[in-house]
């Protein structure tokens, strides 16, 4: 494994860019989304976002240091065409302007995601750290880009900052791992299992704290709508070719479109940590919606993902009540997110449908059930 994920798990290796250089033409991208969560009060909004001139993307594919960069720009474009398609008091759009579309469109393809803002440019790129020298932890991080005022909102998205933080310690030690299996050293491989059971717990502590700063009213009615999938929109000036990995339609200009929204279960946590316990989860719509959701990960988290399925199973040289304790914490971690799935979604919609599309209180479900099922009796 790249020894970037061991170090940095998930989040970018570097803090991410917070804004372009002076001087730099898309300098005012950062103004705009500066305003952003005042603009979104205003019903003419879409007639302002509408007649912006965004300049294009023209340094090429990523480099290294170009990439901190186009993340900026991928996650400015993509709150500005969520926002516009899903304004809060209006009703939904059906078409996305050129002016945001074809910029969004083709730096979606530089990063081989689809052209909607997705759990990477939501948080994975979207925060900053209070002092530079500090951790990467609730208390010394902050959002670049919210949708709106609420502090909940920033509450929100630095919960899973922190919680992607801590996934570092978990990528370490699956490359211990990686190491050990060959040699059938189970001693390695147990205390690195112990060390993968005592993060997710940790992470597990940090998601119970969602309720310290963040109201479930608020939540519903405020932010949660601008994370909404897209469905049947309308990309101006593009042709429905599919985005990278991020679409397989064909089509003619003016094709309608359906994208998943932001959702935690595009975050590469779980899928590696299942992949490396080998659970098998029964094949139903529900697994097929979570396949699906590798599609809006960075394709770097998804190779890592492959990576780890390729692995050997571990069971047999695991400890028992190591193994198991991996497991629970991973069911307890999915039981904590159905429950604020259940208080902040579920009680105040009859849509059973989630941010991504999915039908989130059935699969959580399965998932928790199948999760414990894996364990060694």
């Amino acid at each position: 494994m790249h020894p970037a994920f061991c170090r940095h798990g998930f989040l970018p290796p570097g803090d991410p860019a917070s804004a372009f250089p002076a001087g730099s033409p898309w300098m005012m991208l950062d103004e705009v989304g500066r305003n952003l969560p005042s603009l979104l009060e205003d019903p003419g909004f879409r007639k302002y976002a509408s007649e912006l001139s965004i300049p294009p993307w023209t340094d090429g594919p990523p480099s290294e240091e170009t990439l901190p960069l186009l993340r900026l720009y991928y996650v400015r474009l993509g709150f500005l065409a969520s926002a516009y398609i899903n304004q809060v008091g209006q009703p939904p759009a059906t078409r996305l302007p050129a002016n945001i579309a074809v910029p969004l469109w083709q730096a979606c393809r530089l990063l081989k995601r689809p052209p909607i803002l997705s759990y990477d440019g939501y948080a994975l790129y979207n925060w900053r750290r209070l002092d530079p020298a500090g951790p990467i932890a609730l208390g010394n991080i902050d959002t670049i880009q919210n949708f709106v005022h609420l502090y909940d909102e920033h509450w929100f998205i630095l919960v899973h900052v922190e919680i992607e933080a801590l996934a570092a310690t978990i990528l370490s030690a699956i490359d211990r791992i990686q190491r050990a299996l060959p040699a059938g050293d189970a001693a390695k491989v147990n205390a690195a299992l112990a060390d993968v059971a005592r993060t997710v717990w940790r992470q597990v502590d940090v998601l119970r704290r969602i309720p310290e700063h963040m109201d479930p009213n608020l939540y519903h009615r405020t932010f949660r709508p601008y994370i909404r999938f897209f469905e049947n929109v309308v990309y101006e000036g593009i042709a429905a070719e599919g985005a990278a990995d991020g679409g397989d339609e064909d089509g003619k200009p003016g094709q309608p479109m359906n994208f998943r929204g932001e959702t935690g279960a595009q975050s590469s946590i779980m899928p590696t940590l299942v992949a490396l316990m080998k659970i098998p989860h029964r094949p139903t719509a529900l697994t097929d919606h979570l396949a699906d959701m590798r599609r809006f990960m960075p394709a770097e988290h998804r190779s890592v993902i492959e990576e780890v399925q390729a692995m050997p199973d571990l069971k047999p040289l695991a400890d028992r009540d190591t193994y198991n304790d991996v497991l629970e914490a991973m069911a307890t971690f999915r039981e904590v997110h159905y429950g604020w799935a259940h208080d902040y979604i579920h009680r105040h919609t009859t849509d059973p449908r989630g941010t991504g599309g999915t039908p989130y209180m059935q699969w959580l479900g399965q998932l928790i059930q199948e999760t414990r099922a894996a364990k060694i009796n």
